[in-house]
């Protein structure tokens, strides 16, 4: 992200960061982006990256949305994206996908869009390229739906999912515990 604009010290995310000696988007961006992938203990606390040094996908860039919010940093757009998480894109879930007899597993991502640029801060080896090939579909959220509205929209775009491949034998439930493992292998 190009933005690299002093932060307001009058802002409390931006205080946040100018605390720790992190004076502008740019570099807030790239200390997101090195914290490690964790789920997080509570998504409705803006602080929780902060505070328990990780997050997901979700809480990262919703952090950034809000900073780049707070200081009228224009064109930064929070995004909610399906793709199609596979053993090749993905390769710490391939056990998983295996055990089930998957071969892939849709999944809700969140990332930022900056002048149609998407940005991605979920691990510091994280890169657009590792999803967009297999995007299916995306809309802009806003930073307070990235709890509720992303895990209903994401369940009911599995149970679409699973009524267009009847050959895929689980209930909704069950492909969302699968779901919930492959995140599982993630985090290792």
């Amino acid at each position: 992200m190009k933005q690299n604009t002093i932060l307001n010290k009058t802002e409390k995310i931006s205080n946040y960061f100018l605390e720790m000696g992190i004076f502008d988007f740019e570099n807030a961006g790239k200390y997101i982006k090195k914290l490690p992938y964790k789920r997080n203990l509570n998504k409705e606390n803006i602080f929780c990256v902060l505070e328990e040094e990780g997050g997901t996908c979700s809480t990262k860039h919703a952090l950034l949305k809000r900073l780049a919010d707070e200081n009228n940093y224009d064109g930064v757009k929070l995004m909610l994206g399906i793709f199609k998480m596979n053993a090749e894109n993905t390769p710490k879930i391939a056990p998983v996908l295996q055990k089930y007899h998957l071969k892939e597993m849709p999944e809700a991502h969140n990332y930022l869009k900056f002048r149609n640029e998407i940005q991605d801060f979920t691990t510091k080896n994280s890169e657009p390229k590792d999803f967009v090939n297999d995007l299916v579909e995306e809309i802009e959220i806003q930073a307070n739906q990235i709890t509720q509205f992303k895990i209903g929209y994401h369940k009911n775009f599995l149970e679409n999912y699973l009524l267009n491949n009847p050959q895929i034998k689980y209930s909704p439930s069950e492909f969302w515990h699968i779901r919930e493992e492959c995140i599982a292998a993630l985090q290792h």
